[in-house]
């Protein structure tokens, strides 16, 4: 089964410096209405935001110990293997394609999970995609932990990818 994914990216202004304040020549005005041309539509779509920060000359020179490629990969691997076996018997093989009864069949909630991803759906305003979207990436972060049952962390977690909603929707 072939499966699409699409990476985006882009700068946060229209010279691409903003937040650096010492950088940037935009004004407030061109900053928000740069980051407002972006479709709500395109955004229920992405399932991570991640804001990269510029790199400091001072933190390339520590020695601190980062986690090797290889570990990573194979916790990746482990992942793509509980999804696997998980949906052996489905028409899908990863937590992405979940979709309707599915979700609800795979994305089991704890109690504390259920109250965390109501009150976000109300004060976030979430659609009903975006909501399915933080379920399905709360499921695999609880895959790569090893948790059978989505919990509270893991709920928490996704939303905090989903940091364009209050960025790009005001």
């Amino acid at each position: 089964m072939d499966c699409i994914k699409m990476v985006v990216t882009m700068n946060p202004c229209p010279c691409g410096y903003y937040p650096d304040m010492n950088r940037c020549t935009c004004t407030a005005g061109e900053v928000s209405h740069y980051l407002g041309r972006i479709s709500h539509p395109l955004l229920d779509r992405i399932d991570l935001c991640a804001q990269v920060s510029p790199v400091q000359y001072r933190d390339l020179k520590r020695q601190k110990k980062a986690e090797a490629s290889w570990q990573i990969r194979q916790r990746v691997e482990e992942t793509i293997r509980i999804q696997e076996a998980r949906y052996q018997k489905e028409s899908i093989c990863f937590n992405g394609e979940l979709h309707g009864s599915l979700i609800e069949k795979y994305c089991t909630l704890t109690e504390d999970a259920r109250k965390l991803v109501e009150n976000a759906f109300q004060k976030m305003k979430l659609s009903a995609r975006s909501y399915h979207r933080i379920l399905k990436v709360a499921r695999t972060i609880a895959d790569m932990q090893h948790s059978e049952t989505i919990a509270r962390e893991h709920i928490a977690e996704a939303i905090s990818y989903r940091g364009f909603d209050k960025k790009y929707r005001g």
